[in-house]
Order: structure tokens, then C-alpha cells, then sequence
């Protein structure tokens, strides 16, 4: 692994530390780091500015009607533009409301969303296909797809750095008894919630303002701070809200983002045995059903998806769990655009504005 010296020590220890603990106050976060509070706040404060991580509040939909989580990938002629074919996509595709992450590079693209049923779901992918077809900017195959129903799948990582950052920071967190946070799965409380009008106001806007003060929510929206505390508060509670940081992989020295979609032989129990092998150190989304699955991973060097790939394959063929041998689709950071990044607005407003 690639020695991360783009920041300082008590600068990747702050990254660390907002990515384990984003919900907590400065003061809390220097205990936790043993650092001066006004050292902390200032390299924060510089982090953010420069761009090194962003704050989101995750809506936890399925609790709000939201059935499943659905992903396309695809594979695109590689003699149209790459440009122009992001321009496209941009304008007809992933202007959709229910997409809330789309990656693009040169000969592929992946996207995830959130939709209410599936015919939400085909209603995308359709329009997709046709305009690709229209442009000639499909390969050989239609885009793919893979739904994962709430009710009967589990997303076991749903884009949290901690665990990544741990490993890439290890000499900087040398002597600081913080290791990641235990993470819960996502999207696993299907119990429906119904919102009052002041609930509905502010959750859409803490996902659309989450750097503001409670003060700012509260002018926007009309409301008292303590009662936008409070329902603040109840959201986390019951787990309609998750509060995530999102670091920028490509600033801290990550080269490889990679997908990987499998298949699992009918014969396939899956167990936690199985997952904990697929969903590493370097996963940040894993979710699976019965016989699908689809990991996203990021590596800092070539040799570590490598390593991390063989040690995958090897043991999903030796417990007879795969009978192939897939193809992980693999993104270089500086040749691929974020096309859509963790925007959860959109969705949630189209959700809200129907209840």
C-alpha cells in the first residue's frame, strides 16, 4: 500500500475522525483524537475548504414507501466521445430524480437509484437504452441491471469510509485507541414511518443544507431550532436519518474504483461467513440477495486490487459459490467523472411531495 502523505498526520487524523464520528461537535472529536480544540477546528475547517470531504444526511427511503435499490451498468462504444456521451446522459438519463449516484468513464458507466416499484425502475433503464440507441453509444449489449428489493435483500455497506481510512491513515492513527465504528446495515427497517408537515419540511431540509446550523434550518423552514433539534434528533433515533462523510478518495491518493457484479450458484447458502469475505477493508457498497451480488471497492494502487481480487475469487470458487470467473469493471479516478454525487434531494422531495 502506497505511503498517504498528500496531507499531514493531524490531518489524516481529522479526515479519520470526521468519517468515524461525523455526528460529533468539534470539542468531542478532539477528545476522541487527543488534540487541541483549536487545532481541530482549524484543520477542519481547512479540509472542507479545500474540497477533502463533504457532509450528507442518508434518508433511509424504504421507510418512506421506497421498495428497492436498483443499479444499471453499461458498456459503451468506445469510438463516440466520451465528452459528449456524459453531456447526453447528463440531459436525458441522470436528470431523473429516483438516480442518486452515476459514475462514468470512457468505455462504461455504472448508476444507483432509488425507486418507489419496479415499473419506476424499467422506466429509467428504457429510457437509457432508447437514447443510447439513438446516439450509438451501446457496445454490444444492453445496459444490465440488478434490483435489490428491500424486503429480501441486505445492503451490508452503504458507502462508509471508516474502515478504508483505517487502513490507509494506520501510521498516523498510531496510538489512538479509535477503531471504526461498528456499522449496521442500511435500509433494514422496513417499518413504515409516516411524517407531519414539520417533519416532512425538515428532513427535506437537512438533506438539502447539511453544513447548516439548526438556527438555518429552523429561518428556512419556519420553525424554532429546538424543534428542528428535536426532530433532528428523532430522525437519528429511529433511524430515518443516517448522517454520513463522504472523503475525496481522489485527493487522498486513490487511483481504482471497482465494481463487481455476481452470481452465485443455485446450490449457494449465503451466510455471514460469505459476506464478511466480499465486504473487506476496501469495500464501500456491498448488497446481496439470494443469488445476486454487486460490490464497489477502491484501491490506492493497482496491486492491492489485484491482491484483494484474487483473495475474493479464490474463495467464492474454492466453496463452489461462483462456477466463472467474473469481470470486475474497473474506473481510474483521474479518466472517469462523478456524474452524480450522493444527491438524495431530488428522490426525497419526489417521495415527500406524494405522501
Amino acid at each position: 500500500m502506497m505511503d498517504s502523505k498528500i496531507l499531514t498526520s493531524n490531518e489524516e487524523r481529522v479526515l479519520y475522525g470526521i468519517v468515524c464520528h461525523p455526528e460529533k461537535t468539534d470539542k468531542e472529536l478532539a477528545s476522541l483524537l487527543k488534540m487541541k480544540d483549536s487545532t481541530l477546528t482549524s484543520i477542519k475547517k481547512r479540509l472542507e475548504q479545500n474540497n477533502y470531504y463533504s457532509i450528507h444526511y442518508i434518508p433511509q427511503l424504504n421507510r418512506l414507501g421506497v421498495e428497492m435499490l436498483g443499479i444499471i451498468f453499461t458498456s459503451f462504444n468506445p469510438t463516440i466521445n466520451f465528452e459528449d456521451r456524459v453531456e447526453i446522459t447528463k440531459e436525458k438519463i441522470e436528470i431523473a430524480q429516483e438516480i442518486f449516484y452515476s459514475v462514468g468513464a470512457p468505455e462504461m458507466g455504472f448508476s444507483l437509484s432509488f425507486t418507489r416499484n419496479y415499473s419506476d425502475f424499467c422506466a429509467i433503464n428504457e429510457t437509457r437504452t432508447e437514447t443510447f440507441g439513438e446516439k450509438g453509444l451501446l457496445e454490444k449489449e444492453f445496459p444490465h441491471e440488478v434490483i435489490f428489493p428491500f424486503s429480501i435483500s441486505t445492503i451490508d455497506e452503504f458507502f462508509d469510509y471508516s474502515r478504508l481510512l483505517y487502513d490507509h491513515f494506520s501510521q498516523s492513527l498510531f496510538g489512538i485507541m479509535m477503531p471504526p465504528p461498528t456499522t449496521k446495515p442500511c435500509f433494514n427497517n422496513n417499518e413504515p414511518i409516516r411524517l407531519n408537515d414539520k417533519e416532512k419540511r425538515v428532513l427535506i431540509a437537512l438533506i438539502a443544507n447539511p453544513k447548516a446550523t439548526m438556527q438555518q434550518i429552523g429561518d428556512e423552514v419556519e420553525l424554532s431550532r429546538h424543534t428542528v433539534a428535536r426532530i433532528k434528533k428523532k430522525f437519528l433515533e429511529q433511524d430515518v436519518l443516517r448522517i454520513k462523510a463522504i472523503p475525496n478518495l481522489n485527493k487522498i491518493g486513490f487511483k481504482l474504483l471497482v465494481f463487481y457484479h455476481l452470481k452465485f450458484t443455485p446450490t449457494t447458502k449465503i451466510n455471514d461467513a460469505i459476506i464478511k469475505e466480499l465486504n473487506s477493508h476496501s469495500t464501500l457498497f456491498c448488497a446481496h440477495r439470494k443469488f445476486n451480488a454487486v460490490i464497489i471497492s477502491t484501491y490506492p494502487e493497482y496491486a492491492d486490487y489485484k491482491e484483494d481480487k484474487v483473495k475474493k475469487l479464490t474463495y467464492l470458487k474454492e466453496k463452489k459459490i461462483i462456477n466463472y470467473t467474473p469481470s470486475p469493471r474497473k474506473y481510474v479516478f483521474n479518466q472517469m467523472k462523478v456524474i452524480k454525487d450522493f444527491t438524495f434531494y431530488d428522490i426525497t422531495k419526489k417521495i415527500l411531495d406524494s405522501m
